[in-house]
């Protein structure tokens, strides 16, 4: 199995995964032009494609998904809260699968679980996808607040695209609007770097052999603040990477050691 991040942050996120015969990508916050750039830049083309799963329908996670399906006649999964929440007109010639925030399924190669997180969406789901070796990857970003649910589900993965959105100093004492300020520090906004690294504590990292930190906000939050904070996890038991907003992570391999 391998994944890359095309792109993580306010402005844009996407996820490739891949493994056997199927590709599958999570999220896609970036128009058909920037995708297609940024795919090319891995090696791939957006016809290469299987899927394209939908964590939730903010903007920098959902953006690109439909007119990217629609152009390459790619399946499109998200739960039907999400669907809810945007306008049916929007799926005209797209071919939708709505799943179970709770139910596992299976695209070609992969399995994969959805794992229903705290966000202030109207049903937002995060992903572990599994090879039929059982490699697995769990992409988790977009939640306020770590819940039993959430670690259950990410204990054990091979691979972790993880979010540390911001600094609570930084954030605290920067230019955004009250209002803003306390939607991104709450239960159901963002992980802080603290938070990150205490999940990180709490889902037994002893099978994890790469750890993507992403969603890192450029406002709010710094790399060298994230780095500060991860100094204090035991750095020889897996390799650390940082995806930004604009050239997100290369090829990374998950393989049985």
């Amino acid at each position: 199995m391998r994944f890359a991040s095309l792109g993580s942050g306010s402005r844009g996120n996407a996820t490739i995964v891949d493994v056997g015969s199927t590709r599958l990508l999570i999220d896609c916050g970036f128009s058909i032009k920037e995708t297609e750039r940024r795919l090319e830049r891995l090696g791939t083309q957006p016809s290469d494609l299987n899927a394209i799963l939908v964590t939730h329908e903010h903007g920098d996670h959902i953006r690109g998904v439909l007119p990217l399906a629609r152009k390459y006649g790619l399946t499109v999964y998200m739960t039907a809260g999400t669907h809810r929440a945007l306008s049916f007109s929007l799926f005209s010639g797209i071919d939708l699968k709505l799943i179970d925030s709770h139910s596992d399924f299976v695209i070609g190669d992969l399995a994969v679980t959805p794992v229903a997180v705290p966000h202030d969406a109207r049903e937002p789901v995060q992903y572990v996808v599994r090879s039929s070796d059982n490699l697995s990857l769990g992409v988790l970003t977009d939640l306020g607040s770590i819940s039993a649910h959430v670690i259950q589900h990410f204990i054990g993965c091979h691979g972790l695209l993880l979010e540390c959105n911001h600094d609570a100093a930084m954030l605290a004492n920067g230019t955004y609007p009250p209002s803003l300020k306390r939607r991104i520090a709450g239960d159901w906004g963002h992980l802080n770097n603290r938070q990150s690294l205490d999940l990180l504590q709490n889902i037994q990292t002893y099978q994890l052999q790469q750890l993507v930190l992403g969603h890192i906000s450029e406002q709010n939050n710094s790399l060298a603040a994230v780095q500060a904070m991860m100094s204090n996890l035991p750095s020889d038991l897996f390799s650390i990477h940082y995806a930004c907003q604009n050239d997100g992570v290369d090829w990374l391999v998950l393989s049985r050691v």
